[in-house]
């Protein structure tokens, strides 16, 4: 560059840090020299460059704010902005799940968290709908929806998510049974809470979105615990004498259920048998009977030959007698067996 160039603001021909020295000396008091207005120039650069590029990270926005207006909203990366306090950026985390919890705090997070021993009592206790109180430990986990209704629309939002989520789940539980909240409806009360503070906070314009709500531990008051204890046994022995004479039940009766179908349908089966028995030998008696009236002479020698013929070969001793001898003994051979006390063997 020159060195009789013309920097008109300045006044004079010279270099940059002259023209700075010459335009300081104008001020009355004013003996500068030039290392220390070198070092303020590079203060005002620096600062300068400092309220002028602003990054964001990955998981937030920019929300800018002219002279405390909103202004615009900027995405992640490396933007510019006035300087000197003209313009503010505040950064809002709008992909990161953030976490309240209710009831206890965790003082170490990570692989082995660990709670802290204070409790929070006020917090936690709760009414339910038959008049028990309960220890409620819950968690909240939401994100940033909105920025700019994060930012502006609500003055305290952390606090307000707080108060919101107590209230909605003093709710909800109010409207429930102690076996209910200690045992099957847990899920239901978490989606029925995460569902009422949704509806409030968008009634506030938060610009908060509810991710989950998820109860912890649900136990009754320390002062309560033996006697709730004392209950729940007799309650879970009388569930277990139930389920086992619903065993004995289930067992005892199909099976006198089962003998009795059988023994009816033996019966049935029986009849059936007898009935068709009956007709079967009434059947037969009658064609006999036809035959018999046919030629009865042979009908009678043919029965009695068939008969003897069936009952004969089980008789032991067989004594065949002349119908006109008169005498038995005569023909009937004197064995010990026929002269026993016991009688005459036939």
């Amino acid at each position: 560059m020159p060195s009789d160039w013309n920097d008109g603001p300045w006044g004079r021909k010279g270099s940059f840090e002259n023209n700075i020295e010459d335009y300081l000396r104008k001020f009355p008091g004013r003996n500068l020299k030039k290392p220390t207005i070198i070092i303020l120039v590079i203060i005002v650069v620096v600062v300068f460059l400092f309220t002028t590029f602003y990054s964001v990270s990955a998981e937030s926005v920019g929300v800018v704010q002219r002279f405390g207006r909103y202004s615009r909203t900027t995405q992640p990366g490396l933007h510019l902005k006035l300087p000197l306090g003209i313009e503010e950026v505040t950064k809002v985390p709008v992909t990161r799940i953030l976490t309240q919890e209710f009831g206890y705090r965790t003082e170490m997070a990570g692989i082995r968290s660990r709670r802290s021993s204070q409790t929070f009592a006020d917090e936690s206790l709760m009414l339910t709908g038959d008049l028990n109180v309960v220890d409620v430990d819950w968690i909240v986990q939401y994100r940033v929806q909105d920025p700019k209704a994060y930012l502006f629309n609500v003055r305290n939002v952390e606090e307000t998510i707080r108060d919101v989520s107590e209230s909605a789940m003093r709710l909800v539980v109010g409207d429930s049974s102690v076996d209910g909240v200690l045992t099957i409806e847990r899920e239901l009360i978490s989606d029925t809470a995460a569902r009422k503070m949704q509806e409030m906070l968008d009634g506030y314009g938060a610009g908060i979105k509810i991710v989950t709500v998820k109860l912890q531990d649900v136990t009754p008051p320390d002062e309560v615990k033996p006697a709730f204890n004392s209950v729940n046994e007799a309650k879970q022995e009388k569930e277990q004498l139930i389920n086992e004479a619903m065993k004995d039940y289930n067992t005892v009766v199909p099976k006198a259920r089962g003998d009795a179908e059988k023994m009816i349908k033996e019966a049935e089966g029986y009849a059936i048998d007898r009935v068709n028995r009956a007709k079967g030998n009434a059947a037969r008696f009658l064609a006999m009977y036809k035959e018999y009236a046919l030629a009865r002479d042979v009908t009678r020698r043919r029965l009695y030959l068939e008969t003897m013929a069936s009952i004969l070969p089980g008789v032991k001793n067989k004594y065949i007698i002349d119908k006109e001898e008169k005498s038995l003994l005569r023909m009937l051979p004197l064995g010990r067996d026929l002269m026993s006390p016991k009688g005459v063997q036939q």
